[in-house]
């Protein structure tokens, strides 16, 4: 009978993603309701000292596999390694992050179990004993409720920012697991690093973007002062990438990153669909534009009609005395 709820414990170069304790706390809920027990699943290469950090997150278990072959993410390492330990102890939830990793290896572990997985989810709830799951659709313009009550395990991957990380501290049992890595046709030759001192865009808790308005690469300059203060990241359109003021790696929307920070603040941003499904499930959308009839005004919780190159570099000021008081 299947049993337990189980997360992926992505890490990163010795660190836990941050929606890892996210879905832990959640989890830890979700185990409560339905009487089941919380499990993590960890990968790596001595990422031992890690399990203390998931015990403060309410977990009862840790299956946790060490190897030479798991130090860096491979499609094939991983989804061979995780696919055998649901098959031998037969979970019935396994969650992930949506993150790039979690993406990948939630399309390939569902295929191999052939069962049901929910993707980019924002909700997650337990109705008459099945856990249901809140996805957005159309670009976000609606959501939908969603469940495979015959699926096992039910699998999900959840968008980060979605639940807030709550300590509950235990100490965990420990399951060391021998693995059978298989053959493994992915090849890292080398990891390119970028180095930057804020936030990640897809686990910031504040996101600050610029779009067409911003009318060139040069003038990024003033939102990411914006984003110094606030201890943000720094996104782009679709449209200020095409036009090679921004790298891809900063893009926002459907083609780029998938983000839901606790606040995003767009200027100059006209609010194509395209880019609003990458980021209207932010918790708080603050929007600056001259145009009072751009369609990011539309999802916006708050607005400011107006020029982007006077209201930052002022919200800047103020925000700067705000932090010195």
């Amino acid at each position: 009978m299947a049993k337990g709820i189980w997360v992926f414990a992505e890490q990163r170069e010795g660190q836990i993603k941050k929606v890892v304790f996210e879905l832990l706390s959640e989890g830890r809920k979700v185990a409560d309701q339905l009487g089941e027990e919380l499990c993590a699943v960890l990968l790596g290469k001595d990422v031992a000292g890690l399990v203390d950090s998931l015990g403060e997150y309410g977990v009862d278990k840790v299956y946790i596999t060490e190897s030479d072959g798991l130090e860096n993410y491979t499609t094939d390492g991983y989804t061979n390694v995780v696919t055998d330990l649901i098959k031998e102890h037969q979970p019935s939830v396994f969650l992930l992050g949506c993150t790039i990793t979690g993406r990948d290896l939630a399309a390939q572990v569902a295929q191999r179990l052939e069962t049901g997985l929910m993707t980019d989810c924002t909700g997650m709830e337990v109705v008459d004993g099945q856990l249901v799951f809140t996805r957005p659709i159309y670009a976000g313009k609606a959501f939908v409720k969603a469940s495979c009550p015959e699926a096992r395990p039910v699998m999900a991957t959840i968008r980060p920012n979605t639940f807030t990380a709550e300590a509950k501290p235990k100490t965990p049992e420990t399951v060391k697991v021998t693995p059978d890595i298989g053959n493994i046709r992915q090849v890292i030759k080398d990891i390119v690093r970028q180095v930057s001192e804020r936030p990640e865009l897809t686990e910031a808790d504040i996101i600050v973007s610029g779009g067409r308005g911003m009318k060139g690469p040069e003038n990024f300059k003033i939102l990411e002062e914006l984003a110094d203060v606030l201890g943000a990241a720094v996104g782009a359109s679709r449209a200020a990438v095409d036009a090679g003021w921004a790298p891809h790696s900063m893009q926002v929307g459907q083609t780029g990153k998938t983000v839901s920070p606790v606040l995003y603040i767009a200027c100059g941003i006209s609010g194509a669909i395209q880019h609003l499904a990458g980021m209207s499930s932010a918790k708080c959308i603050v929007a600056i534009n001259k145009d009072e009839e751009a369609n990011i005004f539309k999802v916006a919780d708050y607005g400011i009609v107006g020029d982007l190159f006077e209201v930052v570099p002022i919200l800047t000021e103020e925000l700067k005395k705000l932090t010195a008081q």
